[in-house]
């Protein structure tokens, strides 16, 4: 198993970047790698139960993920399991993934994206790719609407 770690800032109220996490009117505007477009989806964090995205790449390819939302903490953390399905539409390995904002001190917020239960470190480079190209969509939505 391996686990993925990654952390960004924004210059945002940890209330507000914790809306844009998990309130479904924000995330539908930057879920997904750059390049990618998002389809049919329930991407809604601030409810217990099931989410999921299908989104679509400019080449054609499909890609679908789905999870549970395991538990709130109010302005503070959501986690979520993950799993994509493959082309016959099977939920493939399970993953968890938690979305914690902080306080930075001075009015603005650390972020920290933790994918864990990953099945091998194959796996984590690609979900760090994945991310790491989604949260280069968060900053830019942030900076945008925060204000």
């Amino acid at each position: 198993m391996a686990d993925l770690e990654i952390t960004r800032h924004f210059a945002a109220s940890p209330k507000i970047v914790f809306a844009f996490v998990t309130r479904p009117e924000h995330l539908a505007q930057w879920w997904g790698p750059e390049g990618i477009h998002l389809g049919e989806h329930d991407l809604d964090f601030t409810r217990l139960g099931p989410w999921g995205s299908v989104m679509h790449g400019d080449e054609g390819a499909t890609y679908k993920v789905t999870g549970q939302v395991l538990a709130i903490e109010e302005g503070q953390s959501v986690s979520f399991t993950w799993a994509w399905h493959d082309e016959a539409d099977v939920r493939g390995d399970e993953s968890k993934v938690t979305f914690s904002v902080y306080a930075d001190g001075k009015g603005g917020t650390d972020f920290v994206m933790l994918h864990s239960g990953l099945p091998d470190d194959d796996s984590a480079n690609n979900h760090e790719d994945g991310w790491t190209s989604s949260l280069v969509k968060l900053i830019a939505y942030a900076e945008k609407n925060a204000g």
